[in-house]
């Protein structure tokens, strides 16, 4: 599994298993719609009804602990948030969901760590930097997850995988609403090749 999160945000019912399809034929099989999307409840089940078997998917933009509930309910596995709330990470652990809280600073992300989460969202990634990562690596526990969002594309993973960068939430670079299926399948090939270049 390639280690990416694409952020579906804007993203309607309508268009949920089309822009999924495209995503997972790319080779992009981790999906987040945020909460405040237009109903992201139903685009979140329906892709779970079409691909779970194939892909993680799960929502964004996660608040408070009735919204994960809620996910749950659609059968979400993948709860990401762009705070760290220790009660959401509680409640999303208690729920067998896996958890990503957004962290900026060394307070946040042994907070979320303590809580339970299972990796780390570094947002906005692109104010932190390639050198607010590197700060961070310096004292985390070995084997922590970290996400860059914010300012990730295929122009900049180089950097950020230098930085070990675990992995990358990915929102406006591969997805906007009105955006075509094939610029979003395009975008998601574009990315995908970039990333294996690096890495192989």
């Amino acid at each position: 599994m390639r280690p990416f999160i694409a952020i579906l945000r804007g993203l309607t019912p309508d268009q949920a298993i089309d822009v999924g399809q495209a995503l997972i034929d790319a080779g992009i099989t981790q999906i987040e719609v945020p909460l405040n999307s237009p109903d992201p409840l139903i685009s979140i089940g329906k892709l779970v009804d079409a691909f779970e078997d194939h892909a993680l998917i799960g929502a964004g933009t996660v608040l408070t602990v009735d919204e994960v509930q809620q996910v749950a309910r659609v059968r979400g596995k993948l709860i990401v948030s762009p705070n760290c709330d220790p009660d959401v990470i509680h409640a999303t652990k208690d729920v067998g969901m896996l958890s990503y809280p957004g962290i900026f600073t060394a307070t946040e992300a042994f907070a979320a760590l303590r809580a339970g989460a299972d990796g780390l969202k570094l947002f906005p990634g692109d104010l932190a930097g390639i050198t607010g990562l590197k700060a961070l690596r310096a004292v985390l526990p070995v084997g922590t997850k970290v996400y860059a969002v914010g300012g990730v594309s295929a122009d900049t993973l180089a950097d950020w995988i230098d930085a070990e960068a675990d992995g990358f939430g990915i929102g406006s670079a591969l997805y906007k609403p009105g955006m075509s299926l094939g610029d979003i399948a395009t975008r998601a090939h574009d990315l995908v090749a970039t990333y294996d270049a690096l890495v192989r």
